[in-house]
């Protein structure tokens, strides 16, 4: 079995229907594969869709209904304040929301899936180009 956490970014491409969203279709349609999302990533995807003028309802359903969501509580959040402080170091401008989605992978021990640059150099990272 494989666990994936699915980022803002990759969740965009497979809502648009690009070649690298196909990634996380083929994640998704494999049965022995669990998603998951961070809460906060919900947040980022809705938000982007709204602001596109496309249906933000049909993005959250697809979101909640293809993958289970992690809440954000006091210790993922200890957690990715501690890794966005780390990866600052590297890439200035590693947001808050990439250290929970990192944070949440290291937490189920999961592996990342992301076409951000700004995972490029993260372990555990599984990178759709």
């Amino acid at each position: 079995m494989n666990s994936y956490v699915v980022d803002a970014w990759a969740w965009i491409e497979y809502l648009i229907g690009t070649k690298r969203g196909d990634k996380l279709k083929q994640i998704l349609d494999e049965e022995k594969n669990e998603v998951y999302t961070c809460a906060l990533t919900i947040a980022e995807v809705v938000s982007k869709v709204a602001r596109e003028g496309r249906n933000a309802d049909a993005a959250y359903e697809t979101l909640v209904g293809n993958s289970q969501v992690i809440d954000i509580d006091e210790e993922l959040s200890k957690q990715a304040g501690l890794l966005h402080a780390e990866m600052r170091r590297t890439e200035k401008d590693f947001g808050i929301a990439d250290a929970y989605v990192l944070a949440t992978a290291r937490k189920l021990e999961a592996k990342v899936l992301s076409g951000d640059k700004h995972f490029k150099h993260a372990k555990d990272v599984v990178f759709m180009e």
